[in-house]
């Protein structure tokens, strides 16, 4: 028996979602790294047409978590009771019966990511007030016991170094701080972290955030870690001015700790290591990225300084 090609396998996947709905088209959706993303346009019974997405993750991910497709979509129905703007949850599948690998079928939404805003203050504005809610989501409402601690994360990272250590990025200088307050003191109480909450995880139509996606790093913990993430995303994006705008927003929409910014700082710059030259995708923007990411260091081993 010849193997399914990629086009019957997703249309085998429109009939177990919705056995009279038909498969129009399928294209591959550009920009993610950590899975395989595939927007489908079908014809339903009624004949009006619905568009999709199917996300496929990848082995990174599943190797951290088998089930983080289930866990995604569990997490995407509590987002959407609790009103976030995300895409709805339609469907998911672990068995191995179409894709070797899990997968969820997810809302089509709408919109982009920006990276050229009209109105910057605006974008910041909306950009910040929605992780204030996203780290809002009520505990007691909603279990997310099922979602690691990010606490947790860091600790296995700085546990035991990379043998070949990104110098390039002061990974050395980075870990020598971190790793002996690790774990740090609980200052704020944990929150639903986005995990990456960044430019790119947003989608915007007429000039109004409609979307927060990818959610596969999603976790509990200090909300300090998601503000670091996006104030390196921010000042990458958009400027060191930005970054602080952004900052001010946050902080006041919320009763968040700052104490220990500057470390989660500094674990947001461990990220990228290593990873800086896939990340940027082009010489120029490998070089902007490395001079900011630089000013970002240093902010944060000033800051620790002065105390």
């Amino acid at each position: 028996m010849t193997e399914a090609t990629e086009h019957e396998k997703l249309e085998r996947l429109v009939r177990k979602i919705d056995p009279r709905s038909k498969l129009l088209r399928a294209w591959e959706l550009t920009g993610g790294v950590s899975a395989g993303v595939t927007a489908l346009e079908i014809e339903r019974a009624d004949g009006l047409r619905q568009k999709m997405v199917v996300r496929r993750h990848g082995e990174v991910d599943l190797k951290h978590n088998p089930h983080i497709a289930a866990d995604e979509f569990k997490l995407l129905q509590i987002l959407q009771s609790a009103g976030l703007a995300v895409p709805a949850p339609l469907y998911v599948d672990e068995s191995g019966d179409i894709f070797s690998t899990p997968y969820i079928v997810l809302e089509y939404l709408d919109g982009k990511p920006e990276f050229a805003p009209p109105d910057l203050s605006d974008f910041i504005l909306q950009f910040a007030t929605h992780l204030s809610r996203i780290h809002s989501v009520e505990h007691a409402r909603f279990d997310l016991s099922f979602l690691p601690g990010q606490e947790q994360k860091y600790a296995e990272k700085l546990r035991e170094r990379p043998a070949q250590v990104d110098e390039s990025l002061e990974e050395g200088r980075i870990r020598d701080a971190l790793e002996p307050v690790w774990p740090l003191p609980e200052v704020n109480e944990s929150v639903l972290i986005h995990g990456d909450y960044w430019p790119g995880n947003i989608l915007w139509k007429d000039g109004r955030l409609v979307g927060v996606i990818d959610w596969e790093d999603a976790a509990v913990g200090d909300p300090l870690a998601d503000v670091a993430n996006s104030r390196l995303e921010i000042m990458w994006a958009f400027g060191m001015e930005a970054m602080h705008s952004f900052t001010r927003e946050y902080e006041s929409m919320t009763r968040v700790d700052f104490t220990n910014l500057p470390y989660w700082d500094l674990c947001a710059a461990l990220r990228p290591a290593s990873k800086l030259a896939e990340w940027a995708g082009d010489d120029v923007t490998e070089q902007r990225m490395r001079e900011g990411h630089r000013q970002f260091v240093a902010q944060a081993f000033e800051k620790l300084a002065i105390r």
